[in-house]
């Protein structure tokens, strides 16, 4: 009951609607005082808060998101789309596969999947809707470029999967690299076959620029390219720490848009503004989930699971399957970074007891959060997407669909084969 009273409390709380921070604080708190008394809780009170989020690499998580907060407030993702449409216009489809390509940019230097689908909505939407793009291809199009950003690096999620199991960012976040790109090509296979069995639902359009107007579109590209070549490139070159890379990051995408001059006081202080409320709620749910793990810690339920399932009389890759479907499910219900949170303490162990790459797992992890981003009923990025181009949320979740079963099937390549994630990292310069 010691064990059980905890975590009925923490699932009432989740229920009830209380953040999911204060629900793990809360019921972690209860079970410890149930468990060890009030000195020992009144002991890892005074540490857990502080020691949680002291570390060198959580300084990352700020400096990424403050990189998207920048180049959302700027505006350069009009211009970035803009240029992938005067090259990829004409094609089947072909705004469509310009969202997926300026969706893979932004997620370069974003690492925030809610702010790709946002910029995307704004900019790709309403030209999709002047050349009379269906509304639910508009939508799923755009729901699933922003999820690119989960993936591809910097990304949040696999920095939090790094902090919480203490396995290494940098190879996690170019791990991410292959599997990103992957998962974009996936999305124009899914567009062009979409397009030609119905090709109503994207018309075709007649532009023909020449290409001095192609080369000059490009201009918009460079302050990308720069971040991405100072990030992604200081990372696997062993010349920077992801850490580091964050904060030049920061710095080098402050420097560009202040030189393109697409910033001012005003936006600046948006962009802070979105940056402090982003990383307090990352913060504070790292704290409440330090709290419940020392009492899963304390009555070693962990450890007890562990066990169990490693006495299970059945392959490794059964209770990997498990494992996955278990994120899935959980996906349609609950916020991404709260199910990294509730769960690696208990998956984590029992994956590498099974003699699975850490790495590898955090991919494998990752692409099951991508999918929850944009399944119903919580699918935060089709809420997003829909509602900056004020467009009912039903037709965003139905534009999705044929997205999904891509990225399912993708998930299940990744699974199948671990060099396609694992071979980046293990080049890498250390």
């Amino acid at each position: 009951m010691t064990v059980a009273i905890p975590l009925i409390l923490m699932l009432l709380l989740l229920v009830l609607g209380m953040p999911i921070a204060f629900a793990l604080g809360i019921s972690g708190s209860i079970g410890l005082l149930m468990n060890s008394g009030w000195d020992s809780f009144l002991g890892i009170m005074q540490t857990a808060p502080y020691d949680s989020v002291k570390s060198f690499i959580m300084t990352s998580i700020p400096m990424f998101i403050l990189m998207a907060s920048l180049m959302t407030v700027s505006g350069i993702m009009k211009e970035l789309f803009e240029a992938a449409y005067k090259w990829l216009g004409k094609l089947p489809g072909g705004l469509g596969i310009a969202t997926v390509f300026a969706g893979a940019m932004m997620a370069a230097v974003s690492g925030s999947s809610q702010a790709a689908a946002a910029a995307m909505s704004k900019a790709a939407a309403p030209e999709m809707k002047k050349y009379k793009y269906n509304t639910s291809f508009t939508m799923g199009v755009v729901s699933m470029a922003g999820t690119l950003a989960v993936m591809i690096p910097p990304s949040i999620i696999l920095i939090l999967y790094g902090i919480l199991t203490e396995t290494g960012v940098g190879s996690l976040l170019i791990a991410g690299i292959v599997p990103g790109i992957l998962t974009g090509l996936g999305y124009i296979i899914v567009i062009i076959i979409w397009v030609r069995l119905r090709p109503e639902i994207a018309p075709k359009i007649e532009i023909n620029p020449t290409m001095k107007e192609k080369l000059i579109a490009l201009k918009d590209v460079w302050p990308m390219l720069v971040i991405v070549i100072v990030v992604i490139g200081g990372i696997y070159s062993g010349l920077v720490t992801a850490t580091e890379a964050g904060a030049m990051g920061a710095f080098i995408t402050l420097l560009v848009v202040l030189f393109m001059g697409r910033l001012n006081m005003q936006k600046f202080g948006v962009a802070l503004n979105d940056t402090i409320k982003s990383t307090t709620m990352i913060m504070t749910i790292i704290i409440g989930a330090h709290i419940f793990s020392y009492f899963l810690t304390l009555t070693q339920s962990t450890q007890r699971i562990v066990g169990m399932v490693e006495g299970l009389d059945i392959s490794k890759y059964w209770i990997l399957l498990i494992i996955v479907i278990i994120y899935l499910i959980l996906g349609f219900f609950m916020d991404q970074i709260a199910i990294l949170i509730l769960t690696l303490p208990l998956t984590f162990p029992i994956v590498i007891s099974l003699g699975f790459n850490p790495v590898w797992f955090g991919i494998i992890i990752t692409k099951t959060v991508e999918i929850g981003l944009v399944t119903p009923p919580v699918g935060m990025n089709v809420f997003v997407a829909t509602g900056a181009a004020r467009v009912k949320t039903a037709e965003g979740f139905k534009g999705v669909t044929w997205f999904v079963i891509m990225d399912l099937l993708i998930l299940a390549l990744l699974i199948g084969v671990p060099a396609l994630t694992l071979w980046l990292p293990e080049l890498m310069i250390k």
